[in-house]
């Protein structure tokens, strides 16, 4: 799996011109769910993620995770984050899930973040989605479950 992680003061989702989700202070997430990811994977970004220490404390240090100060987060299902542009002009995705297992494992990591009791919201699974949001910062960062830990 592989993620972009981006530290938001505020992000929403817009599908058929309604807006279907948003959030306030917290992270955006979007996720892409690789050819032979499992729930291991899932819930190893879901723990990175929701513990990763990049709010700022009273010091103005990134000292504070998503937890610690009770923000909220948005994820957005991005098969295209597994895109190969090594050869030719157009990528090539075949190394995304396929779209039952994709959206499977995006639903699992879902519901994990709401069972570690963070206020999880969502995009919509291969719609179209219009995207906004208010990057701080910025601070974004991109972690990937097949690079050594």
């Amino acid at each position: 799996m592989k993620a972009i992680v981006q530290r938001v003061k505020s992000a929403h989702i817009t599908v058929d011109n309604k807006i279907i989700s948003n959030i306030g202070n917290g992270l955006m997430v979007l996720l892409g769910v690789q050819e032979g990811d499992t729930k291991k994977e899932a819930d190893y970004l879901v723990e990175k993620i929701i513990h990763l220490r990049i709010f700022e404390d009273t010091r103005g240090k990134m000292n504070l995770s998503l937890k610690d100060i009770k923000a909220e987060l948005l994820v957005v299902s991005q098969f295209t984050l597994l895109g190969d542009c090594s050869n030719g002009r157009r990528p090539s995705f075949t190394k995304a899930a396929a779209p039952d297992r994709a959206n499977t494992l995006y639903e699992y990591f879902i519901d994990r973040a709401i069972e570690s009791k963070v206020t999880t919201k969502s995009g919509q699974f291969q719609a179209l989605m219009d995207v906004c949001l208010v990057n701080q910062g910025p601070v974004t960062l991109v972690l990937d479950t097949r690079k050594p830990k």
